[in-house]
């Protein structure tokens, strides 16, 4: 996936040669300090931003090549801020995508359904609600179920979960764990959450500086002796401790 990139801006590298990769139906966490680059190389597989050197592939072809429109539309994006249009039902926010590609009333309202229904939400009259007339958790799962409305191949998940309660963090992530295990997709998921990147990962990437200096699955992650994987742990070890994280 990643191949050599870079990306520099105002004479500063914030990512340096990252070379790292997810498998077909793998969550490859990226890990890290905040500035460390995370959110940077996600945003560049959707080419929200664009490399400045080496090149990004998915399913073996370089997204540079790719129409951008095109590429977006195979790439479901959950970010924090969610970015739900506030005026469309829950059932709209989630068929933007199929409503953009013009499918059936019919069918964008059945797949809207559907996946509410994947992701917990099947209650009632919720699909005609607004996204204010719903939890923070609840806008959460539409989000997740907005990215799924077109079977991407890729998802990219950006700290989706950093602006919860822990208890309401704790049920999306078990509830992203149930879809991961049903569905099998291959996604990019970007925390500075030790406990969650364990919890949710097959595998973690852990940058620091713009580079990766820690590929392995969680189990190896807890047996790393690289010191930067140890104060991420010592997190977990010390809940008293802030976190190597700025906050």
């Amino acid at each position: 996936m990643f191949d050599s990139v870079t990306y520099a801006t105002g004479g500063r590298k914030i990512l340096n040669g990252l070379s790292v990769a997810a498998e077909r139906g793998e969550i490859l966490v990226l890990l890290g300090r905040s500035g460390s680059g995370k959110t940077t190389a996600l945003r560049l597989v959707n080419r929200l931003l664009e490399p400045t050197g080496g090149a990004i592939y998915l399913d073996g072809r370089n997204t540079a090549s790719m129409d951008v429109i095109a590429l977006r539309r195979k790439t479901g994006y959950v970010i924090q801020e969610l970015g739900l249009l506030p005026h469309w039902t829950v059932e709209q926010n989630v068929a933007l995508v199929p409503r953009l590609l013009d499918w059936p009333l019919e069918k964008q309202q059945a797949r809207a359904r559907e996946l509410l229904k994947q992701v917990g939400l099947e209650e009632a009259g919720l699909a005609e609600r607004k996204p204010r007339q719903l939890s923070g958790g609840q806008r959460q799962r539409v989000a997740v179920a907005r990215a799924l409305a077109v079977e991407p191949d890729l998802l990219l998940f950006d700290e989706p979960f950093g602006a919860l309660d822990p208890v309401t963090r704790l049920e999306l992530q078990k509830q992203f764990l149930r879809l991961r295990d049903t569905l099998h997709k291959t996604a990019l998921f970007v925390t500075h959450d030790t406990r969650e990147a364990l919890l949710v990962g097959t595998r973690i990437a852990l940058l620091s500086g713009g580079q990766l200096i820690f590929s392995g699955s969680p189990d190896e992650f807890t047996r790393s002796s690289h010191p930067e994987a140890k104060a991420f742990l010592e997190t977990i070890s010390n809940p008293a401790t802030e976190g190597p994280h700025e906050r």
